[in-house]
């Protein structure tokens, strides 16, 4: 693992969900210090929607002040409509980690399947777990949005920024 010490944000984004997670690393240890879920009701219009998000990660970032994020990358799968409300969560998202200067790494959830369990097919669960494990909680993180901004942080300490164009 690179760097003496450090503040790394990771975000699970989405709409109705975006999660957020923020580890410190010192050398090789790893510690949570603070997660959480930005929740916003589908009756809310959506500029008001993607307004919460900026702001609410605007103040983590203002309160931890890390100096780099891990950031999910959109999965169209199945869904595209989803894919898309998934992506204008992750904008309003990475607009509030520009205002405060950090550096970005992206992944894919394979990525970061791989970073925290080994294995880019790796279930939820084993995610989670492994998330735990990793930074020594007493309890998997929630809700499941939480657990995996942290795995996005932990991918961020073992790969670095993975910064790529869009």
């Amino acid at each position: 693992m690179r760097g003496d010490h450090r503040i790394i944000l990771g975000i699970d984004p989405g709409l109705a969900n975006t999660g957020w997670g923020i580890v410190e690393q010192d050398g090789s240890r790893l510690r949570c210090l603070a997660y959480g879920c930005v929740s916003t009701p589908a009756s809310m219009e959506l500029s008001q929607r993607l307004l919460k998000i900026a702001q609410q990660i605007g103040a983590v970032v203002d309160r931890f002040k890390p100096t780099c994020v891990g950031i999910e990358t959109v999965w169209f799968g199945q869904n595209i409509t989803a894919a898309f409300s998934t992506g204008q969560a992750r904008g309003a998202a990475l607009v509030a980690c520009a205002q405060g200067g950090l550096m970005v790494g992206e992944f894919t959830p394979r990525q970061i399947k791989l970073a925290v369990v080994g294995e880019g097919t790796a279930e939820k669960d084993q995610v989670q777990y492994m998330v735990k494990q990793i930074l020594g909680l007493d309890d998997v993180p929630h809700p499941d949005h939480a657990a995996d901004a942290l795995a996005a942080a932990i991918c961020y300490v073992t790969h670095g920024p993975r910064a790529q164009r869009t």
